[in-house]
């Protein structure tokens, strides 16, 4: 393929959160599996202190089989006339040369995956990958998420949310709250990670005021959950206006729940695709997915998460997950590959989904004159 046909893409990565090495991971993924004669990728790497990555930086983020394939930029700029985005000004433009046409935000959790660098990119006229800056914030905030779920008459899984600075004063009758409402097992998790960073699974009133108080590290409001005793299943959306939902999949769990180590750590964890379950079960599970997506106003892909409670046989909606892994292991482009889309075609139809919504936005008038 000439090189200017070539589908100029620029990987985000790394960033300001507790979710760093995952998205590190989710780069190298999307880079070995991307056609170099295909797609023209600039890499544009996010330090951990969240500044934009120098040259040598980025080299030390991803493998080094994987540098010959990319470029490296210091700078987000793109093709039209939006401001530059950089930490620096480069004194070299021989990296410059080719500014990406489209971006794609691999950015889990926090400073990334919440709607903040999408802003940015809507405030320098740069196109990118997924949700804009509302769904962004709204998937990456459980509480808020939860209520729009509610809201619009979908089964959020039963919780309550509290703020951290009240734990100190009040643990022991949050305590007594929550477990006259959910019994025991429940959870606690922060309102705003991903990667099941920062859960507990609270067994007993023994564990309760540590679980909540570890939890609260990592964010200011605090999501205590019922503990469903159920089967978890995932569904994968794409598109704009009009997504499409994928066939459903099952996490089989090497642990107790699916926490940070059994999902990208152990090899026990496996994916069971599509899940073993009854048709009529999956087509809700679809509806459902499609539902909470438009929601939150999606746009381009998320995840749906969903636990099938055995004893009842009812479905929850766990969370939905506007940008998720693109680990080797991620459930996201398995679960569209077993629908009948290959990973390459996946990226193509993403990078169409973002360029379409791009556009959409620029026809818009932006004032009553």
């Amino acid at each position: 393929m000439a090189k200017d046909s070539k589908i100029r893409l620029g990987i985000v990565f790394g960033g300001r959160s507790g979710e760093h090495e995952v998205s590190l991971t989710s780069a190298a993924s999307v880079i070995s599996a991307l056609d170099p004669d295909e797609f023209e990728i600039t890499a544009i790497g996010i330090t951990k202190t969240g500044k934009l990555a120098s040259v040598s930086e980025v080299r030390a983020m991803l493998p080094p089989s994987l540098l010959p394939r990319i470029q490296i930029s210091e700078v987000l700029e793109g093709d039209g006339p939006g401001m530059r985005v950089t930490s620096r000004t480069p004194e070299k433009q021989e990296e410059l040369r080719r500014n990406p046409r489209i971006f794609f935000p691999l950015l889990h959790g926090p400073y990334g995956e919440d709607g903040t660098i999408q802003g940015l990119f809507e405030m320098a006229g740069l196109p990118f990958v997924g949700c804009g800056v509302l769904a962004s914030a709204v998937g990456m905030d459980k509480d808020v998420m939860k209520r729009l779920f509610l809201q619009a008459g979908l089964p959020a899984t039963p919780h309550r949310t509290v703020m951290a600075r009240d734990i100190a004063q009040g643990a022991d009758s949050i305590r007594k709250s929550v477990a006259r409402e959910f019994g025991y097992p429940m959870f606690s998790k922060p309102a705003n990670l991903g990667s099941s960073v920062g859960i507990c699974k609270i067994h007993s009133e023994k564990e309760f005021e540590k679980s909540i108080r570890y939890s609260a590290r990592f964010d200011r409001k605090i999501l205590i959950e019922k503990g469903i005793d159920g089967r978890e299943l995932e569904c994968a959306i794409l598109g704009n206006d009009t997504p499409q939902a994928s066939v459903v999949g099952e996490v089989v769990s090497a642990h107790e729940f699916y926490d940070y180590e059994a999902k990208y750590m152990s090899p026990a964890s496996r994916l069971e695709i599509p899940a073993r379950i009854e048709d009529k079960k999956k087509e809700e599970i679809r509806d459902l997915a499609l539902r909470s997506f438009k929601a939150i106003d999606g746009s381009g892909l998320a995840r749906v998460d969903f636990f099938l409670e055995r004893a009842t046989n009812k479905v929850w909606i766990n969370e939905i997950n506007t940008m998720p892994g693109f680990t080797p292991i991620s459930m996201y482009a398995k679960l569209w590959a077993a629908t009948g889309v290959a990973f390459d075609e996946l990226v193509r139809r993403l990078v169409g989904f973002g360029m379409e919504r791009f556009h959409e936005k620029g026809r818009l008038q932006i004032s009553g004159e």
